[in-house]
């Protein structure tokens, strides 16, 4: 599929990588909280059974009502991102080595993998429902997406292998707690302080998740230097697609003259500042440094030719997309309508 190798992890790195259990069990794991001491969906929404229920929700629209439509779309792709978990557990379980090989196994890897999920559980949860009550958007069109978005789950071009599958997990975990950052910054300008500080919760969890899943790559890098830099090469050569990239509404493109949902909602992203090339340059920028990419000795000189190429890549992306910048402020604007907001248009 797209000229992926099924199972590409040689097995001298497969057995290496079956070693790591009582690493993860000791320097991962603890990474998750308690379920007592976590945040619930509840702490940020009316309380149903409040007979002040009805107030509530009327102060929580008040709130609400000051957010801009590109504001929603951002915030509803992100909750539809969240709302599509069951895809990328199902992800990690085809990483071989590291699978839950049961459904309800007690290795290391198998808890971290389903209490991982749980916590992630409770991001579109609330999501979810806090927009339900605002009554700005379209329900019924945002789940008809997630429904089509969990149907047609993802190809992040992890071949099977962990070692791949942890520098997607490490780059996409830091992409999101950026994205939910920018969404409570935003959401705390437009006079909603509550949704702010449910933006920040997400965004607190997403940033324990990747120091999890940075630890293990950086344990790969310790055990396997050169693996682990042509594992980091290549997904940044394949590029790291987002997990909702294959998102429909099912009229998106009917609507709009064949224009793809998700590119249309990456690019309101970008333009709200939510989630930019630049951030993807940063993020990158963050792992080389964080793993210590350019300092590293390998033996094999395709490794050393993947180092080279991962510590000029930051910059070149950025020239991209400054050029890429340039040439839209030059460009006549495009509009797209969203069925997520009731087909309002905005320009993309």
């Amino acid at each position: 599929m797209d000229g992926q190798v099924l199972h590409s992890l040689t097995k001298e790195r497969l057995a290496l990588v079956k070693t790591l259990g009582p690493f993860v069990e000791s320097e991962v794991y603890p990474l998750l909280k308690e379920t007592s001491k976590c945040w619930q969906p509840t702490d940020f929404l009316p309380s149903s059974e409040d007979p002040y229920f009805m107030d509530q929700v009327r102060e929580l629209r008040k709130r609400s009502a000051a957010l801009p439509d590109d504001y929603l779309i951002s915030f509803v792709g992100d909750m539809i991102t969240e709302e599509a978990l069951p895809t990328y557990m199902a992800m990690l379980n085809t990483l071989d080595g590291v699978r839950d090989e049961t459904g309800a196994s007690p290795t290391p890897w198998g808890k971290w993998t389903r209490e991982w999920t749980a916590e992630e559980n409770r991001h579109g949860d609330v999501m979810n429902k806090y927009m339900y009550l605002t009554g700005r958007v379209n329900m019924k069109s945002i789940e008809v997406t997630i429904q089509n978005l969990i149907g047609s789950g993802m190809d992040p071009k992890t071949e099977n292998n962990p070692y791949l599958g942890f520098v997607y997990t490490s780059f996409q975990e830091r992409a999101t707690k950026v994205s939910h950052g920018n969404t409570a910054r935003h959401a705390l300008e437009h006079g909603d302080e509550l949704l702010a500080k449910l933006c920040g919760s997400i965004a607190s969890d997403e940033g324990r998740h990747e120091i999890a899943y940075q630890r293990i790559v950086e344990k790969l890098y310790e055990k396997d230097p050169d693996g682990a830099v042509l594992a980091f090469a290549d997904m940044m050569r394949k590029q790291i697609v987002m997990p909702a990239h294959l998102m429909d509404d099912g009229e998106h493109a009917a609507k709009n003259n064949g224009r793809n949902l998700f590119a249309d909602f990456s690019a309101v992203a970008e333009r709200s500042g939510v989630y930019t090339p630049m951030d993807y340059a940063d993020i990158m920028e963050f792992l080389i440094k964080k793993w210590k990419v350019a300092d590293r000795s390998h033996e094999s000189g395709d490794a050393a030719e993947a180092q080279e190429y991962l510590v000029k890549l930051p910059d070149r992306i950025r020239k991209l997309a400054e050029r890429t910048a340039a040439r839209r402020t030059k460009a006549k604007p495009l509009e797209a309508s969203f069925s997520w907001i009731f087909d309002r248009p905005l320009t993309i």
